[in-house]
């Protein structure tokens, strides 16, 4: 498949099609906007929209005003190849503050590189439970300098509520975890996303990244998908390429506050 018909795939079942992202969040639909709403500690914000223009400044009014409404900050998650062109001015102008841009990187899981295995000492275990889950959220916390409080909640109803949508894994040094990821799996879509990959400092560039790549690949093949989706910071971009991923455009978070 070439770029611009993936990157056209992507966006009709993970953006226009999206499903909520958790237990207690819903997709909405409103004219040209694909939004989610979800109590806190949950996402918020615009996924998809096909505006142009003439349409463009009252449809982020109405987003603003819908968001505000419900007393909840709110994303509008702009990708590379949005229109208009000027999509992103027009977010600035409104009030929004735009945050670092990360690259969306797509790989076929069956020309991926998966043969990484874990350096001597390190094992890969599945996070089912809320112990589990407080392992994810201290590799978290170290790894990224950041409340991890949202995460745990979110991980631990996720698990509960919808177990089959969700992979997490944590790699554990002994008893120390020193890297942690998740998998989010969409049904009926050829798509899982791959987020949260951190590794503690003192634990980098022993290749744990790209084994927990590699693990959740795996495990994204076994049920069925074709595709990992990820949105990659300049950290992991070069290893994802390395593996095998493609980059197709960028993503950029707009956050408005009220």
């Amino acid at each position: 498949m070439d770029h611009t018909a993936l990157l056209a795939l992507f966006d009709r079942e993970l953006r226009e099609g999206a499903w909520p992202d958790g237990p207690g969040a819903r997709v909405e639909r409103t004219g040209e906007v694909v939004r989610q709403v979800a109590a806190a500690p949950g996402w918020n914000g615009v996924l998809w929209s096909a505006l142009d223009e003439a349409a463009a400044d009252a449809a982020i009014a109405e987003q603003i005003a819908h968001y505000t409404g419900l007393g909840l900050d709110f994303e509008w998650k702009l990708y590379g190849h949005d229109r208009p062109a000027d999509l992103g001015q027009r977010l600035r102008a409104a009030g929004f503050t735009p945050e670092p841009a990360e690259t969306l990187m797509i790989g076929e899981i069956g020309e991926l590189a998966l043969d990484a295995e874990p350096p001597r000492g390190v094992r890969v275990e599945p996070v089912t439970d809320p112990a589990g889950v407080d392992l994810v959220a201290d590799v978290h916390e170290k790894a990224f300098g950041a409340d991890s409080s949202w995460l745990r909640d979110q991980l631990l109803a996720r698990l509960s509520a919808d177990p089959d949508t969700v992979v997490a894994v944590v790699a554990m040094a002994g008893r120390e975890p020193v890297s942690a990821a998740r998998m989010e799996l969409v049904p009926g879509t050829r798509f899982a996303g791959l987020w949260g990959g951190g590794t503690v400092e003192s634990w980098r560039g022993r290749g744990i990244y790209r084994t927990l790549v590699a693990h959740r690949a795996r495990a994204a093949a076994a049920r069925g998908y074709r595709y990992l989706q990820v949105d990659a910071s300049s950290e992991s971009r070069p290893i994802l390429e390395r593996l095998g991923f493609t980059p197709l455009t960028t993503t950029t978070p707009y956050v408005y506050t009220p």
